[in-house]
């Protein structure tokens, strides 16, 4: 008879997955993963790579025309499309279950479901955990219920990062990071792109964010309808879709593209067995273990959540984060050693409270750590903002002709650390991390005069803020 007993049973092979069995692995563990679609998850196929892939080249011509002398063209749409298909691995799967093989994780395809404590059923074969279940199965976009909404088959980020074509006419509804990154690469494909943003667009970011953003994809010839409402959509025999906003003003077009959140992929994976409702997010505790609605840890802690279904941070790179403390955490209470759940241990993701990365891939690009401006003052920091125009910098104007640009560092006043850190400009991606490191590290201000930066380089801008500071 076959053993299907391990030490963890992950269910979600996702880049949060993989990394969890991974660490598990190493850790001298035993490790099984449960996957219903492509081993390698959404950031593989339908978000992360493919997206980047699709507005790399929109990057690169702004890039090269912005440095006089330089003799490009235009975009290459088929192109641009087939370097995309190959980052996604053409939506092949073969080398990540290679990787797993080697690794040393067994994998079962199918619908993962808990079947009991410590059990997790696919395909009628039942997989035991000596010591954990982990759920790991991310979220996936939300469709709302708006009127013959569902009827039209509406994109979603899905659809938008695998399309084999590029629609004539594209409304996206939604402003938030997947709304403005596909405004930015559909716009720069060619398609006559219109955003229905009736929160704003980007608004939990600091406010001059927006503005620059929304400024930039009207220049490229979006039209960007701040409040807009959509009442209803209906899709014609030959195709064109037809959305009416709630004012009662009707747009056409050929794709519509739904981009307002999240909903976890929690419906079907056997939670209501212990206790949860199905489709919720998860509630974790310090070390990611699952806890119900009392608080109280689901049995004896054996179940966790890690990624986007715990709605911490949903980022691909806090996902991996929280993966590499969960599995180690998992290791260590096998063996009996001893956990660091205090805050910075190696077993607590404690950067998902206030220190979490990202950046979006619009024109121009947006990088941010840590709180905004008004996140600091709603959680009762004494804090002083210092805002520093990014093109007043000696780098900033070798790096491309014309930049504009806008850095904004918050400091707690109290403890003089920076707590919020953004950067919105052309390439301020690859800046962010320095940002990062001062806020995990609770670099004093005064030690960060210190931290020469190189001339000439866009990075000078941090000597520029702490100058505005003064000291």
């Amino acid at each position: 008879m076959t053993d299907h007993t391990y030490d963890v049973v992950v269910i979600g092979a996702g880049p949060v997955g993989e990394n969890l069995a991974d660490r598990v692995i190493q850790g001298g563990l035993t490790a099984a993963i449960v996957e219903r679609e492509l081993v390698g998850g959404e950031c593989s196929y339908w978000a992360c790579m493919p997206t980047k892939a699709l507005l790399r080249g929109t990057a690169a011509l702004r890039a090269a025309r912005q440095v006089p002398g330089v003799d490009v063209g235009g975009l290459d749409v088929a192109a641009v499309l087939r370097r995309r298909d190959s980052f996604a691995s053409n939506w092949n799967d073969d080398g990540q279950v290679s990787w797993l093989d080697s690794a040393g994780i067994a994998l079962y395809r199918g619908q993962g479901r808990i079947a009991g404590d410590r059990v997790v059923e696919v395909g009628g074969t039942m997989l035991t955990a000596r010591h954990a279940v982990v759920v790991a199965t991310g979220s996936s976009a939300l469709v709302p219920d708006i009127s013959g909404l569902r009827d039209v088959e509406p994109w979603t980020s899905r659809e938008a990062a695998a399309a084999s074509a590029v629609p004539g006419r594209l409304v996206i509804v939604g402003g938030g990071v997947v709304a403005s990154e596909m405004a930015t690469a559909y716009s720069s494909l060619g398609s006559t792109v219109t955003v229905l943003a009736r929160d704003g667009v980007l608004h939990l970011a600091e406010p001059f964010v927006g503005e620059r953003v929304v400024k930039s994809l009207e220049e490229a010839g979006v039209s960007v309808r701040i409040g807009a409402e959509v009442a209803s959509v209906s899709r014609d025999g030959d195709g064109t879709v037809h959305v009416t906003q709630t004012d009662g003003e009707q747009l056409d077009a050929d794709e519509i593209l739904v981009a307002i959140g999240r909903t976890p992929n929690t419906q079907d994976i056997g939670v209501d067995l212990v206790g949860l409702k199905p489709g919720g997010w998860l509630t974790v505790d310090d070390t990611l273990r699952v806890v119900g609605d009392d608080g109280e840890l689901i049995g004896d802690g054996w179940l966790y959540g890690a990624g986007d279904v715990n709605r911490r941070a949903l980022l691909t790179h806090q996902g991996k984060y929280q993966a590499r403390a969960v599995g180690d955490v998992i290791v260590a209470r096998a063996k009996g050693e001893v956990v660091q759940d205090q805050r910075w241990g190696r077993h607590v993701a404690t950067a998902d409270e206030r220190a979490v990365p990202q950046v979006v891939f619009t024109e121009p690009e947006v990088a941010s750590v840590g709180l905004t401006a008004a996140a600091a003052e709603a959680a009762g920091l004494r804090t002083r903002v210092v805002d520093y125009d990014l093109a007043a910098v000696a780098g900033s104007a070798l790096h491309a002709e014309g930049y504009q640009g806008h850095a904004r560092m918050v400091v707690d006043e109290d403890r003089r650390v920076i707590v919020g850190f953004t950067l919105v400009g052309p390439d301020v991606a690859e800046l962010i991390h320095a940002a990062t490191i001062a806020v995990v590290g609770e670099v004093p201000l005064d030690r960060l005069w210190h931290a020469v930066p190189a001339f000439p380089t866009v990075s000078e801008v941090w000597l520029r803020l702490l100058e505005a500071y003064g000291r």
